[in-house]
């Protein structure tokens, strides 16, 4: 079993129906630790329901919710990011522990 972590980001597209631009800042800022080795992409970012998750792992759970907080608080990120404490045998997204992050 492999524990990941789920990031939650309230998903409420621009007027235009582009993709918000913080999709791109933290998928950069996700790609950046991975190469340092601080944590693993574990999947590419979804659109979910009204929310867009992006998935890592490959550190222990404290230092992913530390990524994960720190990704709620990026400049153009809305409030309401959460995180989902899971692992790879969960029938779905949106299972596991819910940990709220702090702005």
């Amino acid at each position: 079993m492999a524990r990941h972590v789920e990031i939650h980001v309230p998903l409420r597209p621009g007027a235009s129906g582009e993709p918000p631009a913080w999709i791109d800042r933290i998928e950069e800022f996700l790609y950046e630790l991975d190469e340092q080795g601080v944590i693993e992409v574990f999947d590419d970012g979804e659109e979910w329901g009204e929310v867009y998750i992006f998935f890592i792992a490959g550190a222990a759970e404290g230092r992913l919710i530390d990524v994960a907080t720190r990704v709620a608080t990026l400049d153009g990120v809305p409030a309401g990011v959460f995180a989902r404490v899971t692992d790879d045998r969960a029938a779905d997204f949106g299972m596991g522990r819910r940990v709220e992050l702090r702005r």
